[in-house]
């Protein structure tokens, strides 16, 4: 299993605009190149009332929906703090998933749920997943995760979601998040100490320092081992699913020096620091031409006609609808690769 510090998204086939099915082979789609940490198989273990997950080294509870019942933010952390006080399962160290956690279960090849096959959970609910982690853009709200097709966005932290407890500190395949502060329902600013927020914890890989390292016209991103075009928009304006995929394979035609290829959806998810926002990239990044919202080479699996885009002024991940120009063209490649 390779570590990449950004996962594998789990998809397999490759669609045209349409939705058909085509052949992966030179369609620069994500199935063509399959990067990021690879899934072992098994990839669950089973623990009575636990599940390992041996990709980032999580155990989550089996049980998807232990509360029962959609719970606000608030009220989440503190089922989570009760399950530790009673010792659920034996343990004490139950908290929420930051929401790379709660990505990192996604599969991007399934839908309803948008788990891996054969995953061992129960009463897994098609719905909104709260994390611990606090949207920079809008501290009143916080960011969920949806089970059915997989899409994340935030919520106003009054509102009533679901609850999927975690523990352990995992292994470094998953990111730290960069969120360092901690804020109540209302938004405001609060102690860290005994939140069980993101914040709190800080789970995950940490960045290295300096993260971005500048190489001529590229940029290297010494987290995830991935190379970035140092301008983020590769097109004049945005353009439709089929021209990104174009423009990248264009750039290689023209000898830029790398394999560039369209990112995958979790590629380009790895560069979102959540302390941030409009731009959410990390303070200080050295990219230019930043654009709102970029196509990535993964396609929705609960609508083939449409593919995987990150909101890049949020934070969020969405989708868009393959035959529409409305979103722009970020080149990758990956480093290790080219050395």
């Amino acid at each position: 299993m390779t570590s990449h510090h950004y996962l594998h998204t789990g998809q397999r086939t490759c669609h045209a605009d349409d939705g058909r099915e085509v052949p992966c082979e030179g369609s620069g789609q994500d199935a063509s190149f399959a990067v990021g940490t690879s899934w072992p198989e098994p990839r669950f273990e089973l623990r009575d009332d636990e599940v390992m997950d041996s990709l980032t080294g999580l155990i989550w509870s089996r049980s998807a929906n232990l509360a029962e019942f959609p719970l606000t933010w608030q009220e989440a952390l503190d089922f989570v703090a009760t399950m530790n006080r009673e010792q659920r399962f034996g343990r004490r160290d139950w908290r929420m998933p930051n929401r790379r956690e709660m990505r990192s279960l996604l599969s991007l090849q399934t839908k309803l749920p948008a788990l891996p096959e054969r995953h061992p959970f129960i009463h897994v609910f098609n719905g909104w997943y709260w994390t611990a982690t606090t949207a920079a853009i809008s501290p009143a709200h916080a960011w969920y995760v949806a089970l059915d097709g997989a899409r994340m966005f935030y919520g106003g932290k009054d509102q009533s979601f679901m609850l999927w407890p975690v523990r352990g500190a995992g292994l470094s395949v998953v990111p730290r998040t960069g969120q360092s502060l901690c804020y109540d329902a209302a938004g405001k600013v609060v102690s860290c100490i005994g939140s069980g927020q993101d914040g709190e914890f800080r789970y995950g890989a940490p960045w290295p320092e300096p993260r971005f390292e500048i190489l001529h016209a590229s940029v290297l991103d010494r987290l995830t081992r991935l190379l970035w075009r140092r301008s983020a928009s590769l097109t004049p304006q945005p353009v439709v699913w089929r021209e990104a995929l174009a423009a990248v394979a264009e750039l290689n035609h023209e000898g830029a020096g790398s394999t560039w290829r369209l990112p995958t959806l979790n590629e380009l998810e790895a560069l979102v620091d959540c302390a941030a926002h409009s731009p959410a990239l990390p303070s200080g990044h050295p990219f230019s031409d930043v654009q709102d919202i970029y196509w990535s080479s993964t396609t929705s699996l609960f609508e083939p006609d449409w593919a995987w885009a990150l909101y890049l002024e949020k934070g969020a991940t969405g989708i868009g609808q393959k035959r529409f120009a409305q979103f722009s063209v970020w080149a990758v490649a990956t480093f290790d690769s080219i050395i």
